[in-house]
């Protein structure tokens, strides 16, 4: 699929491609179910360190020159475990969770086949771009994990970058790294704040947001160009686009052509 004027297409990963948040849970799940029957903790008792966990993860801040991320979401379950139960810091017990945590929400990330399949279709006539942000290691992870890497023409990690999204930075440095301009690009992911004010940030030819509630809300900011409720839906909003497009060059032929006679 070729769309006149669009000449790549940059995607997010987690939760626009692959479904970070059910893998999330599920992994959580396995943890609470080990802390429950190797290590006897109540079901209340695992539930709150799991929240707590998820709690940290949400608001953490990573600095790669001052801790590896390894290190940091360790200290996560071990200041948890601490918080919960008290005694003595486990940090063995901490590491186990994190592993366990870890390793079960890689197993969890697939790509799902009407995806690739999507993918295949669309990089026949497009470039495709895997723009994600996030710490080096942990997104290289997940991009082995889902097996990504043969749908795509170049992947960039926010973490590997002096900025990530919504820096326009980083978006122009994908362009100039399929040789494309901004305008000549679309965006799409499930963020408003990082992909969808990223793209308007740099100026992209478009942007998709990938909004899987049923209801949109009223007053969303910033305003994407397009609203999908399943990344599959993507296709058909580069068709329309292309009509647009098509549309307008028929008007300017038209105007051409009276302003001749």
């Amino acid at each position: 699929m070729g769309v006149h004027g669009v000449k790549a297409v940059f995607f997010d990963l987690d939760n626009t491609l692959v479904d970070t948040a059910a893998a999330g849970r599920r992994a959580i799940e396995e943890v609470m179910s080990a802390l429950r029957s190797k290590h006897h903790c109540g079901e209340g008792e695992a539930r709150v360190i799991c929240e707590k966990v998820q709690d940290k993860l949400l608001k953490e801040c990573h600095d790669p020159a001052k801790m590896c991320i390894t290190d940091l979401r360790i200290s996560h379950w071990e200041e948890a475990i601490q918080e919960t139960i008290g005694g003595e810091v486990n940090r063995n017990l901490a590491a186990e969770c994190y592993f366990l945590w870890k390793t079960t929400r890689l197993q969890h990330l697939t790509l799902a086949e009407d995806t690739r399949e999507m993918l295949t279709e669309l990089r026949k006539g497009l470039r495709l771009l895997l723009l994600t942000n996030g710490d080096r290691q942990t997104q290289r992870e997940k991009i082995e994990a889902c097996a990504c890497q043969p749908y795509f023409d170049a992947i960039v990690v926010g973490g590997e970058q002096k900025e990530e999204k919504p820096a326009p930075s980083i978006f122009h440095y994908c362009c100039d790294l399929l040789g494309v301009q901004p305008a000549e690009c679309v965006m799409v992911g499930d963020s408003l704040d990082t992909d969808i004010q990223g793209g308007l940030n740099a100026g992209l030819k478009a942007t998709v947001w990938l909004n899987k509630a049923m209801a949109t809300p009223v007053d969303i900011s910033p305003v994407p160009h397009y609203i999908i409720s399943s990344v599959l839906d993507l296709p058909a909003v580069l068709q329309k686009m292309e009509h647009k497009i098509n549309a307008k060059l028929g008007t300017d032929r038209m105007a051409g052509s009276n302003e001749t006679h």
